[in-house]
């Protein structure tokens, strides 16, 4: 929050957050075309303080909070062109307010508006808004001014908060506030063109509140219109998820969707599972469409809602859903748990264990389900989520070859990825592993030396790029029994017998310069060795089995971490003119073993920068190389 402020006896005069201006600015600048949502984010905020309200009373039995008609009021005032939606949940204290709405902490902030400003059309920008959710500040579509005032359950003082959205808001405290919180809304004029509606119109609001909020635990109700008539409740309070699913519309699903996500889009899929007998419980999950801007920062919220007999007990239940499955949302109802229960019991409880696992399962088989049944759908999930769903191979061995199984990678078969279960049906006879290769992109690995042999003998190889795939083909054995194969550690054994015999009879030849090379080079590299992968390149570098790979390397350097130096092994190819000249230069008397040796060191710094290394002495490097152009002309 900006440190300015102006204060009157009582009353602050605050800044907003940087962030929050720019948020602000493009919610009164109405980037939305459907503007009625601002209703489904305050109520889905009330609907949250109330469940939040029910279970601080039961876990505090002193808190003094009055729980026996917990819901949600809309009062409309047509003359004044307010609208105020109220509640008697949780409320807030000074300080909640000031960093609830004044600030936005939120992880991503800055990255989201820097592709704001990057996309441009309307469309684009709705879409990034709503993966990154706004709630609160959509109040400002539809208003000139916002108040708010709250008192938190168990305190004495209520809060006042006032704004326009500008730039700065007031803050005051009163001392008469009821418990909750009640949002007042300065209506701008209406207007048909630009989907303004008439909020002061009750059937405006039934109509909004029946699409977005019908599925509310707690009442949304509105005055009668005379003095003597009952309040009216505006929504069926049915939880989606103990309803039957044939009696569950699509839309109904994506806005239960929307609310407990806070996504404007709708859900890529709906997964609904129940469990009798043991351990009771029923579950309604989605997949989202766009990954959320924190899918990968440390601080990102994730986990589904906990119910207990449909009474809420927690957001984010992270015993739940594991890591690798952050990405989904949705309500777990269990029916057998204490509703006292704390996140440090349920990570020991045995029956949040057992449900975890059938979420686990249930999630899985739906990929594969949309995989071979809906692959567009399938193609979707797999771009916003695939490099998450792939943490599983390293955190979830239980679960490894079903997580293998519904992965795509990256192939050299053609530009469309592949699973492992069509690469093993193309294997060529003989073939007794799934070669891969890792990389910074496609394109490196599909330029890198190491490639040659297999691209000329026809063998598929996976091509990895995320960089997770640097980590868990060191921890992942192998798929339905075949192991997996790095291109670039080891030895490659794809020679015939003729081929073989003719590597066998080179070796002697050859003999002498590698030995002579391993010890000019003896800092940089642990052996020198002729090549069964190269066909065009002079000379590549590859790894023992168990090496870290480059990629990995730069990995652990961005980090801030440096590696311990690893010497790879030079393998040379016999066939090339380079190759085979140096050999006749170092046989021939009268050479020059200096400049012998700057050919050699040339030869391993070529082999380095062709996969993407960085030379330990650049300028020595360029040095060399144009000293031998030089003498070249």
């Amino acid at each position: 929050m900006d440190a300015r402020r102006e204060e009157t006896l009582s009353t602050e005069t605050i800044e907003f957050q940087a962030e929050a201006r720019q948020l602000l600015r493009l919610m009164i600048h109405s980037i939305y075309s459907n503007k009625d949502v601002f209703l489904r984010e305050l109520i889905s905020n009330a609907s949250d303080a109330l469940d939040k309200v029910r279970l601080a009373a039961y876990q505090d039995k002193d808190l003094g909070a009055d729980t026996s008609d917990l819901h949600v009021e809309l009062v409309p005032d047509a003359e004044a062109r307010t609208l105020t939606v109220r509640d008697n949940g949780i409320g807030m204290t000074r300080d909640e307010v000031v960093e609830l709405i004044g600030t936005i902490a939120k992880s991503g902030t800055a990255e989201l508006l820097e592709k704001l400003r990057e996309a441009g059309d309307s469309e684009h920008a709705q879409e990034l808004i709503g993966q990154f959710g706004v709630g609160f500040y959509s109040t400002f579509m539809v208003a000139d001014r916002v108040e708010l005032t709250t008192r938190k359950a168990g305190t004495a003082e209520g809060v006042h908060w006032s704004s326009d959205g500008e730039g700065s808001y007031t803050i005051e405290p009163v001392a008469d506030a009821p418990q909750g919180t009640s949002v007042t809304l300065h209506l701008k004029a209406s207007d048909a063109d630009d989907q303004l509606h008439d909020y002061t119109d009750r059937s405006v609001l039934r109509r909004i509140v029946k699409t977005y909020s019908d599925f509310i635990t707690w009442p949304v109700r509105m005055p009668a219109e005379d003095a003597d008539g009952e309040p009216e409740t505006l929504n069926s309070m049915k939880a989606l998820w103990a309803r039957p699913q044939r009696d569950v519309s699509d839309e109904e699903y994506a806005e239960f969707y929307r609310h407990i996500s806070h996504d404007w889009q709708e859900p890529l899929e709906t997964i609904r599972l129940a469990a009798e007998g043991t351990f009771e419980y029923q579950a309604l999950l989605f997949l989202p469409k766009i990954a959320p801007m924190d899918l990968f920062m440390r601080d990102a919220r994730r986990g589904v809602q906990l119910y207990v007999r449909r009474v809420f007990i927690m957001d984010d239940c992270e015993a739940l859903v594991p890591e690798y499955l952050r990405f989904v949302k949705g309500v777990v109802d269990a029916a057998d748990l204490s509703l006292n229960v704390s996140r440090e019991i349920l990570q020991q409880d045995r029956q949040i264990s057992a449900i975890r696992r059938r979420l686990v399962k249930k999630v899985l088989s739906t990929i594969g389900t949309l995989r071979e049944e809906q692959p567009e759908k399938y193609t979707t999930f797999w771009e916003q989520f695939g490099r998450a769903l792939k943490e599983g191979l390293l955190s979830d061995p239980d679960n490894r070859e079903t997580i293998l199984g519904v992965s795509s990678f990256a192939s050299t078969h053609g530009e469309e990825p592949t699973t492992l279960a069509a690469y093993k049906e193309r294997m060529r006879e003989g073939q007794d592993a799934v070669y891969y290769m890792t990389g910074d992109s496609r394109s490196a690995i599909e330029a890198s030396p190491h490639m040659e042999a297999f691209r000329e003998k026809g063998y598929e190889v996976l091509l990895l790029t995320d960089p997770v795939d640097e980590v868990w083909v060191d921890a992942v054995e192998g798929f339905d029994g075949t192991p997996f194969r790095s291109i670039a550690k080891g030895q490659v054994d794809l020679q015939t017998d003729e081929e073989k015999q003719q590597a066998e009879e080179r070796k002697a030849e050859f003999a002498g310069l590698c030995e002579w090379m391993a010890g000019v080079l003896g800092d940089d590299v642990k052996e020198v060795r002729l090549s069964s992968r190269l066909t065009t390149s002079p000379a590549v570098l590859v790894g023992d089995e168990f090496d870290m790979t480059p990629t990995l390397e730069k990995m652990y350097r961005a980090m801030g971490q440096e590696p311990p130096k690893v010497k790879r092994i030079l393998e040379l190819n016999p066939s090339h003119p380079l190759v085979t000249g140096l050999r006749d230069a170092r046989g021939a008397e009268g050479g020059d073993e200096a400049a012998l040796a700057e050919t050699a060191e040339l030869l391993h710094g070529m082999a380095l920068l062709a996969e993407g290394g960085e030379l330990a002495d650049p300028s020595r490097f360029v040095g060399l190389l144009a000293g031998r152009l030089q003498r070249t002309l």
